[in-house]
């Protein structure tokens, strides 16, 4: 037990790590929640921050799901109560997208758990990866709302692991399944205040993609 109990906590603490208030305060001497839509994110700090910041703190932010779901996954100090390596990867993978949103390094207000848990699925399963990105960068391209972008990748996650384990000779393993289904509702529980403000047409829009839209749309005329 002392195996997984650690790759619990390591796993949780990483995804801890409060990257857009670290590099908020760093650059700018501002807690970025108290800025922007007030979420500790990717998105937040591209709006508050800038690009290179923005970048940089979704790029870590996923590389914190990678370096739990295939590095503190494999802790071994002792008998593992869970035989099935795909199984202790998805723990791990889970306590790292918890631990970014829930982190206990900031008050337990963190991210929504989207670069996070996109971190953990290129861990789990690469291919699924780039086809959720695909998803996303194509809404986000057409709408230039981030939220849905991320609801409508989070939304095609299951439907993509039921097309690769039903025409393709991939084996989808029973862990990644039930992951697949949970990982939509918990992206629509911390985008529920996004929700709303879609349904009320009041959402906001990422102007930088609405001026990359406008230059390709004047480009393709």
């Amino acid at each position: 037990m002392i195996s997984l109990v650690l790759i619990i906590l390591v796993s949780y603490l990483i995804g801890s790590i409060p990257t857009s208030i670290i590099v908020g305060k760093l650059t700018k001497g501002i807690d970025v929640r108290q800025h922007g839509s007030g979420n500790a994110g990717g998105t937040n700090a591209f709006r508050v921050l800038g690009w290179k910041a923005g970048l940089f703190v979704s790029l870590f932010d996923v590389g914190k799901g990678v370096f739990a779901t295939v590095v503190v996954a494999g802790i071994r100090l002792d008998t593992m109560p869970i035989s099935n390596s795909i199984w202790v990867m998805v723990i791990a993978g889970v306590c790292a997208v918890l631990g970014h949103t829930f982190t206990i390094f900031a008050g337990f207000r963190g991210g929504k758990g989207v670069a996070t848990g996109a971190g953990m699925i290129m861990g789990l399963f690469p291919i699924v990866f780039w086809l959720c990105l695909a998803v996303f960068a194509l809404v986000l391209l057409s709408t230039g709302i981030v939220s849905l972008s991320s609801i409508a990748a989070a939304v095609s996650l299951p439907l993509f692991l039921a097309l690769i384990d039903r025409y393709s000779d991939l084996i989808v393993n029973s862990a990644l399944t039930i992951l697949s289904l949970i990982i939509p509702l918990f992206i629509i529980f911390t985008h529920r205040s996004n929700i709303g403000r879609l349904l009320r047409g009041r959402e906001n829009r990422f102007e930088k993609v609405a001026v990359l839209r406008r230059l390709f749309t004047k480009k393709s005329q």
